[in-house]
């Protein structure tokens, strides 16, 4: 065997170990959801409440899946993964679903290694950084909890894409011969169909195009420049980039007509005041990113944000930018990593708002891999020069990656079950409503009445215009046969949100119970007009219009 080939087998069989190491490491670090349960925060209508999804995977549940909007999100793949993990595992063993979506955030760390590498021939930086993506505490989230299988599904689909991509824009370069033509366009056309299905995964996921900008800037490097005879003006790059904006555009439509009223939400709050949170929010999840502490499920919106806090956190994000532009001729990285991170926040950075989450954790799942290739390609070259180059690159990564093993070890300690991630959430987090409500809720399910009461109290003392609370306040004094205060609980809950079919529903069944079936029937008749497919509200009508006659 030559030398040359020689090196090229040992090259081949380092990126078989790189990926053996990653999958083996994910796997094994997030092995203990096998032991986990779901958690009563949308794991319920997400799968075990959710007649379509418990029936297994039947083609009236696909019809379904791909014709119906659910819990505000029109993502038909995510409900048949959710279909088929049920036909396979039932309700019973939520260990496995779990474990599915690790099994997806293992392939989506091994493929990221893999788009990196090939796009760099960098594979220790490249593995680095797929380490980073694949073991850092804020991943947890999005991998123990069975809700978020969105997440990993579109990361799936979101790799894939790059991967098609890069592969066609570099058989451009290597082979432009006619003879290669038919090559390229099918993987042009797989990445548009991969980008797809990442659309109907996760939503989210409308930023790729972008993101196949930044990387024909870096590492491709297929913007035009002179001398270059394989590189391309802009406006041909954007051309390319046409169909992946129609498929970008329509998900946005989509999503948009799906939310709209589907949700409670702050997005009646001021544009100044949600402008001001994104700042904020940008600060904050670079400082999770960096400096992983109190990790929570939820981080409610807040009342108000301190004027210098707010100027201080977009000085940082203009100051960031305009030195990774200035060093994006050297190091063109910097600007490619930075705009990946706030380009694929957009989406969920609260400038049009749904839910009560100001940041999210889950969120970071794919903008994150921005900062760690900023990182560790910036970190490689700033020791360039040092004589101990290889010593101090190893022993930083090594000490980065043990510290994101031990946290993200704990982290997943909280997502053992509902009452104790919801006990940490409210630890670590100051005048969570959300998190109150939703301990009151897993005391209440576990037949601890009097101590939901105080949770759910505390939830509507913090935030009196959170519906869920006053609605959920309002059913445990029912069971607590203080039917007074339940019905001013949830007619006030019903206010808030009038467009929600489960409380217009649970609301007409208290009514009717309590000797008024007429006002009942208005109730029952609402939750019908919202949601026609609700088959225990059309039966209650019913036996209240008996009942009226």
């Amino acid at each position: 065997m030559s030398q040359g080939s020689e090196e090229k087998a040992q090259a081949m069989a380092a990126k078989w170990i790189i990926c053996l190491v990653l999958a083996v490491g994910t796997i094994a670090l997030y092995c203990p959801v096998l032991w986990h349960e779901f958690v009563n925060y949308d794991d319920p209508d997400y799968i075990l409440n959710n007649p379509h999804v418990n029936a297994g995977l039947t083609w009236p549940g696909i019809l379904w899946a791909f014709t119906h909007a659910a819990s505000a999100n029109w993502h038909p793949l995510t409900w048949i993964s959710h279909m088929l993990d049920c036909q396979l595992f039932g309700t019973k063993n939520p260990g496995l679903h779990h474990m599915i979506n690790v099994l997806f955030h293992t392939a989506n760390s091994v493929l990221l290694f893999i788009l990196l590498n090939y796009m760099t021939r960098a594979p220790w930086r490249s593995f680095f950084a797929a380490a980073l993506f694949a073991w850092h505490p804020l991943r947890v989230e999005s991998v123990a909890w069975a809700s978020e299988r969105k997440d990993v599904l579109s990361g799936f689909f979101w790799m894939l894409t790059l991967l098609c991509y890069a592969r066609y824009a570099q058989s451009r370069v290597h082979s432009p011969q006619s003879t290669v033509r038919g090559h390229r366009f099918a993987f042009y056309c797989l990445a548009l169909f991969f980008f797809a299905c990442g659309l109907m995964s996760k939503p989210m996921v409308v930023t790729l195009p972008f993101a196949l900008l930044l990387l024909d800037f870096w590492p491709l490097q297929r913007f035009i420049a002179r001398g270059a005879a394989t590189a391309s003006p802009l406006h041909r790059l954007l051309l390319e980039k046409l169909p992946f904006f129609a498929l970008a555009a329509a998900s946005c439509v989509i999503t948009l007509s799906v939310q709209k009223g589907a949700m409670w939400s702050t997005g009646s709050l001021p544009f100044s005041f949600r402008f001001a949170n994104t700042l904020m929010a940008y600060v904050r999840y670079l400082s999770k990113i960096f400096i992983p502490k109190d990790l929570a499920l939820i981080y409610p919106y807040p009342h108000s944000w301190p004027l210098l806090g707010v100027v201080g956190a977009g000085t940082v994000l203009v100051l960031i930018t305009v030195i990774f532009v200035v060093q994006a001729k050297r190091f063109p990285y910097l600007p490619v990593g930075w705009f990946w991170f706030l380009g694929a926040l957009v989406p969920v950075i609260g400038l049009v708002q749904v839910g009560v989450q100001s940041i999210a954790d889950r969120y970071t799942y794919l903008p994150s891999i921005g900062i760690f290739v900023l990182v560790t390609w910036g970190i490689s070259d700033l020791v360039a020069t040092s004589a101990r180059r290889v010593e101090t690159c190893t022993f930083a990564g090594a000490g980065a990656l043990i510290a994101c093993l031990v946290l993200t070890s704990v982290q997943l300690t909280y997502w053992r079950n509902s009452f104790s991630i919801f006990k940490h959430t409210v630890l670590v987090t100051s005048d969570n409503y959300a998190a109150y409500d939703c301990l009151g809720k897993t005391l209440q399910n576990a037949g601890q009445l009097d101590r939901a009461e105080e949770c759910y109290a505390e939830a509507v003392q913090l935030e009196p215009d959170y519906p869920l609370a006053q609605f959920d306040l309002g059913m445990d004094l029912v069971a607590l046969k203080d039917s007074v205060d339940a019905s001013n609980h949830l007619a006030t809950a019903i206010q808030l949100w009038p467009g929600n079919a489960d409380m217009q529903y649970d609301f007409g069944v208290f009514l009717s119970r309590h000797g008024q079936p007429k006002d009942a029937a208005a109730h029952l008749k609402v939750a019908l007009a919202i949601q026609p497919d609700f088959p225990q509200a059309q039966r209650e009508l019913n036996s209240v219009e008996t009942l009226k006659h």
